[in-house]
């Protein structure tokens, strides 16, 4: 690998000389050459070479296997052993600190060429490996926390529709026609609530191998906002309002109904279930300039500026939600339903003072098909 950064631990300065000189040749870059295992570990800490070409025998209180062993233990640069010695005894203790090679003096340059662009190759995939086996393990402590949240809020919804469904069976002479309404009304509720996530379930299986459908459609952007408005407020009740303002011209729009109104629920939602004091959550609709622009603000309780970079990513859920419900995947969903419409997110906020989503979508006409089959304007 060209250019790659060797550090060279030697304590004879002819020999450290002309090691240097050969890999200078080979095309490697020799930041450093030092004589003790002291110099060498200051150094890795230091440069941070790519690979430290070390001999056993140094002057000093520490020799080179004792300095690669606690270049192993604080640093992930790998080690290849350049010596003289190839006694079983000192072998054997090399051994013990997992070199990426074990070069005889005097060596050739081929055979060190060979040692060290293997042992590069080999820590890069080494790495890689540890990379994709923590995202692998990440991804799986975030599917246990998942499906663990997703039995948490069916087991809510069911224990509310057994026990109304219980009380109405054994006390229904006892009970009043109000107290059976409310009862009926608890458990309609509870239903909603679980088709609720068990559509939002499905439509994240079908985002995730690419099968979420897009048909784009004429759409009275006002009038979609002022009906998904008066929808969020009728769920929420009195201890949140929802202030619905629009400006600009948004004629002739085009979009999938569906997916926008996934996306704004979610949205609103969101900003109302993240303030659980209450208050208004604001929902802003512009047009200019061939573009949409709408924005979600709330007062809540914010997102902590290190969860905000990861906050589309599945199963994320901030840090400071608490008991708040949630499964982690509707931002995940509002991110994909966006993409289909070329659309941007955007996310501001403060941890204590609230959020605000803002979303960007080109405004764009519909296309028909003539009699001819040729695509036209509408």
């Amino acid at each position: 690998m060209a250019n790659a950064k060797i550090l060279v631990v030697e304590d004879e300065r002819i020999v450290a000389k002309d090691i240097v000189k050969s890999l200078q040749r080979l095309g490697y870059l020799v930041v450093a050459s030092v004589s003790s295992g002291e110099e060498a570990i200051k150094k890795v800490s230091e440069i941070q070479p790519d690979l430290v070409l070390m001999d056993i025998m140094l002057k000093g209180e520490m020799d080179g296997i004792e300095a690669a062993d606690q270049i192993k233990a604080s640093f992930d640069i790998p080690v290849i052993y350049l010596t003289a010695y190839a006694d079983e005894s000192t072998i054997q203790r090399a051994k013990l600190t997992d070199p990426f090679g074990y070069i005889l003096k005097p060596f050739e340059e081929r055979d060190l060429h060979a040692t060290i662009e293997i042992a590069l190759r080999r820590h890069l995939s080494e790495a890689a490996t540890r990379v994709a086996l923590e995202k692998e393990k990440q991804l799986s402590e975030l599917k246990s926390r998942f499906w663990f949240m997703v039995a948490h809020d069916f087991r809510n919804p069911l224990t509310a529709i057994l026990g109304a469904a219980q009380l109405l069976e054994n006390h229904s002479h006892e009970l009043s026609e109000i107290k059976k309404r409310e009862y009926f009304y608890l458990i309609q509720t509870s239903v909603e609530d679980m088709n609720q996530m068990l559509t939002e379930l499905l439509e994240f299986g079908k985002a995730e191998v690419g099968k979420l459908e897009f048909n784009p459609e004429p759409i009275d952007l006002v009038r979609f906002c002022q009906y998904l408005v008066e929808e969020m407020q009728f769920i929420t009740g009195p201890k949140h309002k929802i202030i619905f303002t629009n400006q600009g011209e948004c004629d002739d729009a085009c979009f999938d109904e569906k997916l926008l109104r996934h996306i704004f629920s979610n949205l609103l939602s969101n900003a109302i279930k993240y303030s659980p004091h209450g208050g208004n959550v604001y929902f802003e609709l512009s047009c200019q300039n061939g573009e949409v622009v709408f924005q979600v603000k709330d007062n809540g309780i914010g997102i902590p500026p290190a969860d905000q970079q990861g906050l589309f990513e599945s199963f994320h859920r901030a840090a400071n939600v608490g008991r708040i419900p949630g499964n982690g995947l509707g931002l995940t969903m509002v991110k994909k339903c966006l993409e289909l419409h070329s659309g941007q997110i955007v996310v501001n906020s403060r941890v204590g003072e609230g959020t605000t989503f803002t979303v960007t979508l080109p405004l764009k006409n519909c296309l028909t098909t003539d009699e001819k089959g040729v695509p036209s304007s509408t």
